[in-house]
């Protein structure tokens, strides 16, 4: 499979009507099934005319652009033998966000390619559908007039239908009059650098369409994107920048245009940092071709090393898989391959200088024009980074006009609020010192609530502690929820940020929690967010409330947690990994221990086992450990296949009565390659050992 293509036998139309003429498409990369793709791209094309040259070229460079996985499609490879050319065929034109027509001297003598260019003009006159035409070594004059050799081909044609040819004519000229190239004239006829230029336009559109999530409700940050973006888009003028903190000077030396630039953004947690970085960086998309966006470094950094961080870098950037073992490994690909690719970075909460050392420690690692945007609550990691910070703008607490009107869009859903509440709402937003997060987490609180007493009582508990106590005000949202749903804030806090919310639901269901309202109770208190990938998010300054709340009821110390990377000890979740020689002996004694322990905590908390396996050795050692009150076992391997020998061991083992795993719920299967699992194999080891787990999930990762 080539970047999604499939490799099965697909059938060529060898029509008169559609010979020679071709489309491709490449795919979005969303999670979909095969007859309803969604396209990025429609190439529509003459065969006979650019097939193997100008056609394959683009193709295969539109492929391989810029940091967006793409899947392609074509008609004589990618359309199922039985199934009807055309409905394929404008089927996919309607899926598209943008179709090319290459436009060459033989293309109108195809029904299908005319065809093609009818739907694609209906597709954009009544959705929004981009055209890009390509006259290929004709002149729009003549498609549109049908002069020249253009024109003749069009009229030689006697097998067309009159339908046909009316629509035609009009979609012929309708086209000749956007916007598009003329391989001729563009770059003197060199059409590598025509290919170049619509790869480069393509992406860019495309780029819209990946923009990063920020919330609706914003306030306040039209001014400082302003300041900001001002600086980007006129780097002439800022060969000698006052920067903002303490109007210190920071002398730059020649054109900053001519080199790569970093804009570090600072300020306390919860005041808006990654927001106002986010906006700057949807604003920059359009103008790069390779862009990433690492969020919550510091979180990553402890939960999976900076070597983990760089091979995300080096996938965005270079759209390939680098398996990174160690720092300076990573380092050198990042200085040898970037500085030929202009890029546009954005590294979210760097809290230590050495994340930023691995990532982008100098100015020489990047091409000219390249943009890194860092955020931090610790300034100082800019002061002494060796790339010489070119600007550094400090975020401050909105003013009281721009935090009533994000409070009341929180607290009322409208921008005013009621006549009898302005007041005391202008009283409890004077607490917080204009930080957007506790003003959109205690607004969000509050919705709902018109007994003027609770909000009195809100103001009373936030009048007791000063601005900076950030985690006290949060706590007001935590303490006003449920039981079981403040268990979901802290499991979430400190076991499930950036993991796929359907997974831990079979647990909170398990344990009686109510999940589904309790979810949705926290997104709508604004406690935590659900991407578009499903997975859960949630602010650092909530996050760490909630790890200090689960430190203080298990009375924990600094030191190991069970969120931290490398952990090895009783936890309510266990992550175990078996590398090349690794079998996890910790984990083994520990439940070993437990047996013949008084204290049984050790087993009785773990309620979800994650199995990740990166070798050969798929032995489990797990299935005869005493694990009463598991809820999920969650396999990660790309050995667990069809044929693993490991069902059949489960099927006798558990077949036992009073088996330490014969209450098991939930099975998951991660399958870190994908490798097709039917239902067969789990569905056979719970029908043989009569067990009582009832659900199978199956993850493609």
């Amino acid at each position: 499979m080539d970047r999604g293509q499939s490799q099965g036998k697909r059938k060529r139309v060898e029509e008169e009507s559609t010979k020679g003429a071709s489309t491709s498409s490449l795919i979005s990369p969303v999670a979909i099934t095969q007859g309803d793709n969604q396209y990025d791209v429609f190439l529509s094309f003459r065969g006979s005319d650019t097939r193997k040259n100008f056609t394959d070229h683009l193709y295969h460079r539109l492929v391989n652009a810029g940091t967006m996985p793409c899947f392609v499609f074509k008609d004589d490879s990618s359309i199922p033998i039985g199934e009807e050319f055309g409905s394929q065929i404008l089927g996919a034109i309607s899926r598209s966000k943008i179709s090319i027509p290459i436009i060459s001297k033989n293309y109108a003598t195809s029904k299908w390619c005319l065809r093609e260019l009818i739907h694609m003009m209906d597709c954009k006159n009544s959705m929004s559908h981009t055209v890009l035409p390509i006259f290929y070594k004709v002149k729009p004059s003549y498609v549109r007039h049908l002069k020249g050799n253009f024109g003749n081909a069009f009229r030689s044609q006697k097998h067309f239908e009159e339908k046909d040819i009316r629509e035609g004519r009009h979609a012929l000229d309708a086209v000749s009059y956007l916007n598009g190239w003329e391989s001729k004239k563009f770059a003197n006829g060199h059409e590598g650098k025509l290919i170049e230029r619509v790869v480069k336009t393509v992406i860019r559109k495309l780029q819209v369409g990946f923009q990063l999530i920020v919330p609706k409700q914003l306030a306040g940050l039209d001014g400082r994107m302003k300041e900001i973006m001002n600086w980007i888009d006129n780097p002439s003028t800022n060969a000698r920048m006052i920067g903002i903190c303490g109007m210190e000077i920071m002398n730059l030396i020649g054109n900053p245009s001519t080199y790569a630039r970093m804009i570090g953004i600072y300020g306390m947690g919860g005041i808006g940092k990654t927001t106002l970085a986010k906006c700057i960086y949807n604003q920059l998309l359009n103008k790069f071709e390779h862009v990433s966006f690492l969020p919550d470094v510091q979180e990553t950094t402890r939960c999976h090393g900076i070597t983990y961080l760089q091979s995300l870098l080096l996938l965005d950037i270079l759209n390939e898989k680098t398996k990174v073992s160690r720092i300076d490994y990573g380092i050198n690909i990042i200085k040898s391959r970037f500085r030929q690719i202009k890029v546009l970075v954005l590294l979210d909460d760097i809290d230590n200088k050495n994340q930023l050392d691995a990532l982008a420690r100098e100015r020489n690692w990047f091409m000219e024009g390249s943009l890194i945007i860092v955020t931090t609550r610790n300034k100082a990691v800019l002061d002494q980074s060796e790339f010489e910070v070119d600007y550094k703008y400090e975020l401050n607490g909105l003013d009281l006009e721009q935090a009533l009107l994000l409070f009341n869009r929180h607290a009322f859903r409208t921008d005013q609020s009621p006549n009898d509440f302005e007041g005391i709402s202008r009283d409890i937003i004077s607490t917080m010192g204009g930080l957007p997060l506790t003003l959109e987490v205690v607004g969000a609180y509050l919705y709902g609530k018109m007994n003027r007493d609770v909000w009195e009582e809100v103001l009373e508990e936030l009048k007791n502690q000063p601005h900076e106590d950030v985690q006290k005000t949060l706590r007001i949202s935590y303490d006003g929820l449920r039981e079981g749903h403040k268990q979901i804030f802290l499991d979430i806090a400190c076991f499930f940020i950036g993991k796929h919310s359907t997974l831990p639901m079979y647990m909170w269901k398990d344990c009686g929690l109510s999940p589904s309202q309790g979810v949705e109770e926290l997104k709508l208190r604004c406690l935590i967010k659900i991407d578009d990938y499903g997975l859960f998010r949630m602010h650092d300054q909530l996050r760490d409330l909630g790890r200090s709340i689960f430190c203080e009821k298990h009375q924990l110390e600094k030191g190991s947690r069970p969120w931290d990377y490398g952990y090895k000890g009783a936890s309510k979740l266990l992550r175990v990994e078996l590398g090349l020689g690794d079998r996890a002996s910790w984990f083994c004694d520990l439940m070993r221990a437990s047996r013949t322990s008084k204290d049984d905590k050790l087993v009785s908390e773990l309620r979800y086992l994650q199995w990740r396996v990166m070798g050969s050795d798929l032995s489990l050692p797990i299935i005869d450990l005493p694990l009463p009150n598991l809820s999920v076992l969650e396999l990660w391997g790309s050995g667990f296949t069809e044929d693993w020998e490991g069902w059949s061991l489960f099927a006798v083992r558990l077949a036992r009565k009073r088996h330490p795993l014969s209450d098991l719920r939930v099975f998951v299967f991660c399958l870190a390659d994908q490798t097709p699992l039917t239902a067969y194999s789990p569905f056979r080891v719970r029908h043989q050992s009569g067990l009582k787990f009832s659900t199978f999930v199956f993850v493609g990762i």
